[in-house]
């Protein structure tokens, strides 16, 4: 029977911004856009795809972190089941946001303490953490271990099952560098060092990695090499598994890796050319049976354009799975923050469910997805969570909410990022959380135990954000458009 939809539309002031309207039948996705304040957008800094994290929660907590107009940091906090926006406060500390590098990542612990790092591109270390638990306020800049810390970039936390943390970051530079990991003890509140490298690139070449945890507590790494600073140079895709919180590693089949991990020992997912396109820093995922897989792009031979992919282990081997195909081309190279028309992808998962982040130039520069009930099947749908483009906006999500309770919210907002780092001068934009809910007519596939907006039916149908006449929204009052579905 063909199905009809009537629409109604509610309109509650309520500081958040949810649009909904109809996509392809049998499946959609609803949003609502929670605002923090103003930001600055003229490089891609506060949305570059290796903040981990630009969202964290802890419980019914959220907090973000964004650099404002001025290259000030501002942390923002609120209550997830309120539906409020984010109340935000002024830090004493200021980055060079000229750099799209020295984005800030955060995390917050077991016991309620955030933890803060920023402004890093081969920059002695910047942290500070919160000065009582679920507060705003940081305390005075400190050393971690006091030891290896003047050359830091691309720092990282995670938190561990036991409340912990782990803290990840490059010493060395492009094509010549190692990853070094401290963690962090709730107990003893201090921070120690696990590994001065982790991975050696022993002088020739550098990893750049991806992290997660699953929901086992397990830790996984994957990485690409760098030969020289020209992005071009980027080859291969090795793993690592850690089951002791970072301490000891392994491969997928078990075999302990003796530290540090090298291109002479490391397991290889997949091995892939120089100048291939192949990109770094993406996104991964685990399942419970501690599976990973690796969302990522790279250009085969006989490729008619730069494909996204993942690269999976299925317990008994790493697999190749093709994404829907993309026909806009393009060519990577050169150092510094590049200026191309896709971003790098991030992937969740739950059980056989899974989605791929990213934003395309050949879907408007859109936030996007690709979402199948089976990852293995190779039925994948496209959806996008907004209508107007988002420029070099790239997906970083809180990782804390989805291991936990498999929500979704992202960091959320338009930027613009030149080439070789260089900065597009423009007016600051909106930050803020965008919650994401997907369902599939007649069952719920992920993240949708709560009411996205409170008092009001499920909405099935993919949104439209942030926009009003082909313009930023500027006012953030909440107008909810849902559908029910009738003669199904």
């Amino acid at each position: 029977m063909k199905r009809q939809h009537s629409y109604r539309s509610a309109a509650v002031f309520a500081g958040v911004l949810a649009l909904v309207f109809p996509v392809s039948a049998g499946f959609g996705v609803s949003s609502v856009f929670v605002p923090a304040g103003e930001a600055w957008a003229s490089t891609s800094v506060n949305a570059t795809i290796f903040r981990s994290s630009s969202l964290c929660s802890r419980g019914d907590i959220q907090y973000i972190s964004y650099y404002d107009a001025e290259g000030w940091l501002v942390l923002g906090r609120r209550v997830i089941s309120s539906g409020e926006p984010f109340t935000t406060r002024r830090t004493p500390y200021r980055g060079n946001v000229r750099d799209a590098h020295n984005s800030i990542s955060m995390a917050v612990d077991g016991d309620g303490y955030l933890h803060v790092s920023f402004d890093h591109h081969g920059a002695p270390l910047k942290y500070a953490r919160s000065v009582a638990p679920d507060a705003l306020e940081l305390g005075p800049l400190e050393p971690m271990t006091g030891s290896g810390e003047g050359n830091v970039t691309y720092p990282e936390f995670h938190r561990l099952a036991d409340g912990g943390l782990v803290f990840v970051f490059r010493d060395g530079m492009s094509g010549s560098g190692n990853l070094v990991m401290n963690r962090y003890s709730t107990k003893e509140r201090r921070w120690t060092r696990l590994h001065d490298s982790l991975i050696d690139g022993e002088g020739r070449q550098n990893p750049y990695w991806q992290m997660c945890t699953d929901p086992a507590g397990a830790i996984h790494l994957s990485w690409v090499w760098r030969r020289t600073p020209d992005v071009a140079t980027n080859h291969d895709l090795c793993y690592a598994r850690s089951r002791d919180g970072g301490v000891s590693w392994e491969r997928t089949d078990g075999t302990p890796y003796a530290l540090p991990i090298t291109a002479a020992t490391a397991e290889y997912a997949l091995r892939i050319p120089e100048r291939s396109e192949l990109i770094n820093q993406t996104g991964m995922a685990a399942d419970a049976a501690s599976h990973p897989a690796i969302a990522t792009y790279w250009r085969e031979k006989g490729d008619k354009a730069v494909q996204y992919r993942l690269v999976r282990h299925d317990g008994k081997g790493w697999r190749v799975l093709r994404l829907p195909e993309r026909t806009l081309d393009f060519r990577l190279a050169g150092g510094g923050t590049k200026a191309i028309p896709v971003s790098r992808p991030r992937i969740v998962t739950d059980g056989n469910f899974a989605a791929v982040l990213f934003r395309d130039a050949e879907r408007g520069s859109r936030a996007s997805a690709y979402v199948t009930d089976d990852i293995d099947s190779g039925d994948w749908r496209t959806v996008d969570f907004s209508k107007e483009p988002l420029g070099a906006w790239e997906p970083s999500i809180d990782d804390d909410l989805w291991r936990e309770r498999r929500h979704l919210h992202l960091y959320f907002q338009p930027v613009r990022q030149g080439d070789g780092e260089r900065s597009l001068d423009g007016a600051p934009t909106k930050a803020g959380a965008l919650e994401v809910r997907w369902r599939q007519i007649g069952r719920v596939v992920a993240g949708e135990d709560r009411d996205p907006v409170r008092g009001l039916p499920r909405p099935v149908r993919i949104p439209s954000v942030l926009s009003q006449g082909g313009r930023p929204h500027s006012s953030y009052g909440m107008c909810v458009l849902f559908c029910t579905r009738e003669g199904m």
